[in-house]
């Protein structure tokens, strides 16, 4: 009768340990997936105050102000083509991205969207100039930052507000990925 007595004793151990097991791996998993949760919203939200923080910076010229405006107030909605002003074309760029673990490239050709044709003879003359502002943005990039497409809408923002503090004769409203390769 002791052994019998013993016996359930034991079974009674092994169904309250395998319990326990059980709570504490669905505790153990309920904690992982709340972990991944709020890493993911801080990852996001880091993307959204960075971006804020380079909208109240202080603009150099009144116009990419309004530019800037009216670009946030067309994110959402496309625009026709006959609203899209004159393209300037650029040659292709080939840059090393910034990395820790191994060699990547990015090869882009862009083109400009310009709000009037004097401009175009500027960029033509200061052409050297842009070309090194554009691959010192690119090359600061990482894959992360670029492979997403708010990021290279945020690459795009600081190539417009990088040329147009450079340039008098007008502004840039865009900038337009022709080709995006990442190797």
């Amino acid at each position: 009768m002791a052994d019998e007595e013993s016996r359930e004793d034991s079974k009674e151990e092994k169904k309250k340990s395998n319990k326990l097991l059980m709570i504490v791996i669905i505790t153990v998993l309920v904690l992982i997936v709340i972990g991944g949760a709020i890493v993911t919203v801080l990852l996001l939200s880091e993307d959204d105050s960075s971006q804020n923080v380079q909208q109240a910076a202080p603009q150099m010229q009144q116009q990419n102000t309004s530019y800037r405006a009216a670009r946030e107030s067309d994110e959402g909605v496309s625009r026709k083509l006959s609203e899209i002003g004159i393209l300037y074309p650029l040659d292709t760029f080939t840059v090393n991205l910034k990395s820790d673990a191994g060699r990547r490239y990015l090869k882009a050709t862009l083109s400009l969207e310009l709000d009037g044709k004097e401009l175009s003879i500027e960029l033509d003359n200061k052409s050297p100039v842009i070309r090194d502002r554009i691959i010192r943005i690119l090359t600061s990039k990482t894959l992360e930052e670029i492979s997403s497409k708010k990021g290279k809408q945020k690459v795009s923002e600081q190539i417009v507000d990088t040329l147009n503090s450079m340039i008098t004769d007008g502004s840039v409203r865009s900038v337009y990925f022709t080709e995006f390769v990442i190797q």
